[in-house]
């Protein structure tokens, strides 16, 4: 299995000027979220980064750590994701929900292997496991921010249109997975939006 990994990787994921453990990280992720994080030894990362496990371990103390790097670095991305929202549409939260909507189908369709974060939480079962906390936490800000969004456009009960559109969500990322792009997840953009319309003041 690594060997077959290290074949599908042979071209360098990393810009040639990065930094060592920046090529970690961004190798780590790309190789935890393509073939799992239990699947994935620090050998393999380390082969596909053109670096060498002592580098890693310098940088990153256990593969523990290197997952919880790699979930930080997940959770950056997705507060640029909630900025461009407020960039592309300032002072609108109506238009910033519906374009986070859009936003999450495009995310579903082009990638069919589901959330970083809940994949880490099917994988790192362990309760005592550091990522787990930080999946937990990304969970809940996603949710609140969420929440916030639908009260700032003026949604009747923000809480429970957050709760939902988080739940379809979830749902349809896992229905891309296991029933492909032609399953539920194919409807999610009008079931979002169908449930954004009927809390709106004007329902």
């Amino acid at each position: 299995m690594s060997q077959k990994i290290l074949e599908q990787s042979e071209e360098s994921l990393c810009c040639p000027g990065q930094r060592p453990r920046d090529r970690i990280v961004v190798t780590a992720r790309d190789l935890f979220h393509r073939h799992g994080i239990n699947t994935i030894g620090v050998d393999t990362i380390a082969k596909v980064a053109g670096t060498n496990k002592m580098t890693l371990y310098r940088h990153f103390g256990s593969k523990d750590d290197l997952i919880v790097e790699c979930l930080r670095a997940a959770e950056i991305d997705n507060q640029a994701r909630w900025a461009q929202l407020e960039a592309e549409h300032p002072g609108d939260a109506h238009a910033q929900l519906l374009s986070w909507v859009g936003k999450c189908a495009d995310y579903i369709e082009a990638d069919n292997r589901g959330c970083e974060f809940a994949n880490a939480a099917v994988e790192l079962s362990g309760e005592d496991h550091p990522a787990r906390r930080l999946v937990e936490e990304f969970k809940k800000r996603h949710r609140d921010r969420l929440a916030l969004l639908c009260r700032q456009a003026g949604l009747d009960q923000p809480d429970l249109v957050a709760d939902t559109l988080h739940l379809l969500l979830e749902g349809a990322r896992v229905s891309r997975q296991s029933a492909g792009p032609e399953g539920p997840s194919a409807r999610f953009v009008r079931m979002a939006e169908g449930v954004i319309a009927s809390f709106g003041k004007s329902a």
